[in-house]
């Protein structure tokens, strides 16, 4: 009986991540196994494609800048980042047309990110190469997102 050959939207991507391939997601989100530390959350940034990457990778520095004792991890290929390694305060996420940045307590910042959430108190930054990332402002973000609670996750 012959198997049904189904399209998907993922694409392998060359990236620097061991000698294997990253799948892409859909929106170029690349699938990166789960795990805590820089090491997993690097990964992900080398399999991000074009602008992306650059996005992700000065977004990550402003982190560290801001949060020096910042913990890292990849789950649900997404990189969060907190302050004591059990809960976080923001997460990332590639979507087609922007990068996704989510401020888990955000609605508990002032001001507030500028996109709503169906979760009750996360909000959202969009980061495109329209609308480039506003550093002074995402800074601030993180310096108040993580002087508040986390969530677990």
């Amino acid at each position: 009986m012959p198997t049904e050959t189904r399209k998907t939207s993922r694409q392998t991507a060359a990236a620097p991540a061991g000698d294997r391939d990253v799948v892409l997601l859909s929106g170029g989100n690349p699938q990166i196994p789960k795990g805590s530390g820089d090491k997993p959350v690097q990964a992900y940034i080398a399999a991000l494609q074009n602008w992306k990457q650059a996005v992700v990778r000065r977004m990550d520095a402003l982190i560290v800048e801001t949060v020096p004792e910042v913990h890292k991890a990849v789950k649900w290929n997404s990189p969060l980042y907190g302050v004591d390694g059990t809960t976080w305060f923001l997460g990332l996420h590639v979507m087609t047309r922007y990068v996704k940045v989510a401020f888990f307590n955000g609605k508990s910042l002032d001001p507030m990110p500028p996109v709503d959430s169906k979760t009750a108190h996360a909000r959202y930054l969009h980061v495109s190469e329209k609308e480039p990332l506003d550093e002074a402002a995402f800074i601030a973000w993180v310096k108040a997102a993580s002087a508040i609670p986390g969530e677990k996750m």
